[in-house]
């Protein structure tokens, strides 16, 4: 898939397979998921700047390599000049790589990926969840998703999920929380998971225990939110910024391989549907819950 325009949908073209340089070895592709990345980047306003066109986009998939070696792996297509996960064959660093045991799901760890890996990072940057009450915004989403199957995983002794629509919320419940509407927030919590910032983080900040922590990971909510000084102070709470772009290749691949072992065993799952690469198009502009999945 090539995107030749910003702010449109890649289209399908046939290439010849790219020649790995120094340090790169060839994937074949299995599936590639879009992602909110992958449309920002490609919107030609993100804060990377607009991408050099044409590019592939994709900044993640699975596939495997030559030996048959399943692999997870990343890319900076849209952040940087290069191409990304989208196409049935790429060039991939080998830094950039992660080897998957046979019998991983592909598929569902495509659709977890780097999603995933946030939802984790943003419940251990201030301490681990075990024993304490987390509250997970934005619940309906893959992020939320997997922050409330993971604090469960690391010992939380409660999670409380917010999600807009009330498939969301009993989506949210049957994955082990308490799922209410954000006007229904009045239990006291220890931690934040926040990927949509604005008013629900507001609202979340008025019912963090003194010394809580909110972690802010996205802004589907709104770029800015109404946050008052005293409530800050009289609780002193904390409010932490996460990107999974300050981890480490290293540190990357180690949350890949504890999130695909958690898939693996049946422990870890989020809404998604696999879609052959030749609907991507229509796949690209829809708007409905769960993880699409381009299919090789």
């Amino acid at each position: 898939m090539v995107l030749r325009e910003c702010g449109r949908p890649p289209v399908l073209e046939r290439r010849a397979a790219p020649v790995p340089g120094d340090g790169s070895v060839l994937v074949d592709v299995v599936a590639a998921p879009i992602t909110p990345l992958d449309l920002l980047c490609a919107s030609g306003t993100s804060y990377f700047g607009a991408p050099a066109t044409p590019y592939v986009p994709g900044v993640q998939g699975v596939g495997h390599l030559a030996d048959g070696t399943a692999v997870w792996f990343a890319t900076p297509a849209g952040m940087r000049p290069g191409d990304g996960s989208m196409a049935s064959v790429v060039a991939v660093p080998e830094d950039d790589l992660v080897p998957l045991p046979g019998g991983t799901p592909l598929i569902l760890v495509a659709a977890l990926g780097l999603s995933a890996v946030a939802a984790l990072g943003a419940l251990r940057a201030a301490g681990s969840p075990e024993g304490r009450t987390v509250l997970v915004l934005g619940a309906g989403g893959t992020v939320g998703q997997a922050a409330i199957q993971l604090a469960l995983l690391s010992g939380a002794r409660r999670v409380i999920a917010v999600a807009r629509s009330e498939a969301a919320r009993r989506h949210a419940a049957s994955l082990g929380a308490t799922a209410v509407p954000i006007e229904a927030l009045d239990e006291p919590v220890d931690l934040v998971v926040d990927p949509v910032f604005g008013a629900p983080a507001a609202a979340a900040l008025r019912v963090l225990r003194p010394g809580g922590s909110l972690v802010n990971l996205g802004s589907a909510a709104g770029a800015t939110a109404p946050i008052d000084s005293a409530t800050l102070r009289s609780g002193s709470l904390q409010i932490l910024g996460y990107t999974n772009n300050a981890l480490s290749p290293r540190r990357r691949a180690d949350m890949i391989t504890e999130i695909a072992a958690h898939a693996t065993a049946g422990r870890l799952t989020v809404t998604h549907e696999a879609i052959p690469v030749t609907a991507t198009e229509d796949a690209w502009e829809r708007d409905d819950p769960g993880r699409r999945v381009l299919t090789f």
